[in-house]
């Protein structure tokens, strides 16, 4: 029967601390799957995954050793997860954000026009916000959207559509 990574405490007497020879047996264990894994679920976003797997790492260490024991790829992948999504949120924010910067490059109209479609775009229902961010400031197509949100294409498609409708309402245009 091949060995099959175990995250099990070392013995007594051991010269390094427990906790750091279980992040130590995780990562050498289970750090090349989860950068694997993260590339294909997150393939197109653009999220940087060797700061997702060090800070996944990192995060592990709050959980307890019997926490880590029982699942641990599955606990991994879901905290990596949940720190690509920060991540990606973090990103769709700033570049939201740097709507401001184009205020003060136009004429007085059009700041007015850029400030309400920032007003607009910040005001829409979480949902639409994050397709309608990710489809005007990431490279991401709808697919790769409906992949990296978990539903449909048509889903994309809808949200995107009702977002801008939504956007014109809101800034009059």
């Amino acid at each position: 029967m091949p060995d099959r990574p175990s995250c099990s405490m070392p013995p007594e007497g051991s010269q390094a601390p427990a906790a750091q020879s279980v992040m130590e047996l995780l990562y050498r264990h289970h750090g090349d799957w989860l950068r694997r894994a993260l590339r294909h679920r997150l393939r197109g976003a653009s999220i940087e995954i060797d700061d997702v797997v060090h800070d996944t790492y990192l995060r592990i260490t709050r959980y307890g050793e019997s926490s880590v024991q029982h699942r641990p790829r599955a606990l991994l992948l879901r905290i990596a997860l949940n720190l690509a999504r920060d991540q990606f949120r973090r990103e769709s924010r700033r570049a939201a954000n740097d709507l401001g910067l184009l205020e003060e490059a136009g004429e007085e109209g059009d700041q007015e026009y850029l400030l309400a479609l920032k007003d607009a775009i910040l005001g829409l229902p979480t949902d639409l916000r994050r397709v309608f961010l990710l489809s005007r400031f990431t490279p991401m197509s709808n697919a790769q959207i409906a992949k990296q949100l978990g539903v449909s294409v048509k889903t994309v498609e809808y949200r995107m559509h009702k977002a801008m409708m939504l956007c014109s309402q809101r800034v009059g245009r």
